[in-house]
Parts: C-alpha cells; structure tokens; sequence
C-alpha cells in the first residue's frame, strides 16, 4: 500500500512568515508548545495550528515527554526546496555576471 501524500509539502509550509519564524526557533533546541508561544503575538491555538502545518509538511516532528509535547526541526524535507532553488541559480548567477560586465565597461 502506497503512503498518503503529505497534507501540506514544503512549499505551502514555508510560505507563511509565522511558520518559518518557527523552523528557525526549533532549529536549534526542542521544545514544549508553551515556549514555543512565548515567542509569538497570538494565540497558543493559532501556534498550534502552524505547528500542525509544519508538521503535516514533515518539518517538525513532534515527541511526547510526560504530558507535554516537545517540537524539534526535521530539516530533511528542505531539501526538497534546496534542489529546486538551486536550478535557479543559474539565472541569479548570469544576471550578477551581466551586471559585473556592464558596471566594468561602461565608458
């Protein structure tokens, strides 16, 4: 049997300026929802549901310790992202070659 696909791919996930605040704040630590909302102007539910975001996009993975629930990145799924952005590169790296040669040669 095939596994569903995930609710969210990384894309959709990344899009939100919140959800990415957060895969930086779990990047190097995991923590408890509760922190985790200290952190953020809203709601602990609104968190919640960025969180839940993250990790349908399997970003985040979540761990129950005792009665609380402890967020950590899982950076795998960026990768993903990293080898689309990278085909780009190419035409970032044409345009700053072009822009080089005419700031150079322009008299």
């Amino acid at each position: 049997m095939m596994s569903a696909a995930p609710k969210h791919d990384v894309f959709q996930a990344i899009a939100d300026p919140t959800r990415r605040q957060l895969l930086r704040l779990l990047a190097d630590q995991e923590l408890p929802i509760t922190v985790i909302s200290s952190h953020f102007p809203m709601s602990r539910t609104a968190v919640s549901k960025h969180l839940r975001i993250l990790s349908e996009a399997e970003l985040i993975r979540g761990r129950k310790v005792g009665r609380e629930k402890l967020y950590r990145l899982h950076p795998e799924p960026l990768m993903e992202l990293k080898q689309w952005l990278s085909f780009y590169e190419q035409f970032w790296d044409n345009k700053l070659a072009m822009l080089k040669y005419y700031v150079e040669n322009k008299d």
